[in-house]
């Protein structure tokens, strides 16, 4: 028997299951350790389920997934209107540094990748999808362009790297931790800061959101989106390189926000769009977890567990004999590492959750909390989407 779901049904699935998501995150102690987001949680549960009525025969379940395309589009057109460059100056010279270590982090990340689906015998893409697209990329990336590399033709390409992600995830949040531990005992490390906040909001407001403001946000995000789209579009016609319509709607939102920014900071409302970016990102993610067939990967668990352990020894390898160098081998450069393995593994959040853990014990670091978040959630994808759309058109 065949259940077949259409649009709105499939869409209040989503929103649901990522109700869910939120209350059993919040109610078990491992997803909450691990900051593993909300619609992972419920999407990946419905997926489990869905493939367990597959198995026995019971039924199978069909989902009218067309708007998950929409949320995915606004969300990385959020992302670009983020990315104002006036953050890097704030940052300084480390901020710098630290960016450039998350753009060679996800070309070292694809090499892995690519590298070891060729010992495995597999398509490069499918290690690509263990690569910068899952690690750095998180479960968004690894949703959006695992649709994009199922389209090219590889199958099961969405729920390698959905696969992959959580178990980035998890490692980024195990990790972090103990390298900060060994790098401050070993080099005798210490916080001079003793009394000073360490949390910083880079875009704090008690405001409530007004309608006029709200509205003139989506005006933003929705031309950014169109004008994207079809440049994204012209783009690869004219040169048969492939370039998804939410990566050139991505790129055209930075350029707005930085000219919006040169005649008036104010125009861009990142209240409202983060209100924004959330909802589509918590659907479009929902939505597209509860629609993997999880079937289709079981025979390249081995595989796909190997890549990503070798991508965790690389980042650790990496952040104590490198990255802590680079920033200047203090204690600030050892926190910054944790968050450089927790978003390079998993996603923002796991990173702060890791600097968070690291600060309580061992005393505060403002420059770790000003650099980690701009570079995570902001600017990373500046250079990490290159990288990616470079490597699908190298091995296509």
């Amino acid at each position: 028997m065949t259940l077949s779901l259409d649009q709105i049904t499939t869409i209040f699935l989503s929103v649901a299951l990522l109700v869910l998501g939120t209350f059993l995150v919040k109610k078990v102690g491992f997803l909450n350790k691990f900051c593993i987001p909300a619609p992972v949680v419920g999407g990946l549960l419905f997926a489990v389920l869905a493939t367990i009525a597959k198995s026995f025969g019971w039924f199978e379940i069909t989902l009218d997934t067309s708007l998950q395309g929409l949320f995915m589009l606004t969300f990385f057109t959020t992302v670009g209107l983020g990315a104002s460059f006036k953050l890097v100056k704030l940052g300084g010279k480390l901020l710098v540094i630290y960016w450039l270590a998350c753009g060679f982090l996800a070309l070292a990340q694809n090499t892995i990748g690519v590298s070891m689906a060729y010992l495995f015998d597999l398509h490069p893409l499918i290690g690509m999808m263990a690569g910068a697209v899952s690690m750095e990329g998180g479960h968004g990336a690894a949703t959006a362009f695992g649709q994009t590399v199922e389209d090219l033709g590889i199958n099961s390409a969405l729920s390698i790297g959905v696969a992959a992600a959580t178990f980035g995830l998890v490692a980024g949040g195990l990790i972090g931790g103990p390298v900060v531990k060994y790098l401050v005992t070993k080099y005798d490390l210490k916080s001079t800061e003793t009394e000073e906040e360490t949390e910083i909001t880079l875009e704090e407001s008690d405001k409530a959101i007004k309608s006029n403001t709200f509205f003139t946000q989506l005006l933003l995000i929705t031309f950014c989106m169109a004008l994207g789209t079809y440049l994204g579009s012209l783009f690869s016609s004219a040169t048969g390189f492939v370039l998804p319509g939410y990566v050139g709607a991505m790129f055209v939102a930075v350029i707005v926000r930085n000219i919006v920014d040169k005649f008036n900071p104010k125009i861009v409302d990142m209240q409202s769009i983060g209100l924004v970016s959330d909802i589509s990102l918590g659907i479009f993610l929902s939505m597209a977890l509860m629609s993997i067939k999880l079937w289709e990967i079981a025979d390249l668990a081995l595989p796909l567990i190997a890549i990503v352990i070798v991508q965790v020894i690389f980042i650790i390898l990496f952040g104590i004999f490198v990255l802590f160098r680079l920033l200047g081998k203090d204690y600030d450069a050892a926190v910054m590492v944790a968050g450089f393995t927790g978003h390079g593994l998993g996603a923002t959040p796991n990173a702060m959750a890791n600097m968070a853990a690291v600060t309580e014990r061992f005393g505060p670091s403002k420059k770790a909390y000003l650099v980690v978040p701009i570079v995570g959630a902001f600017l990373i994808d500046v250079f990490a989407m290159p990288i990616i759309i470079t490597t699908i058109n190298l091995f296509q």
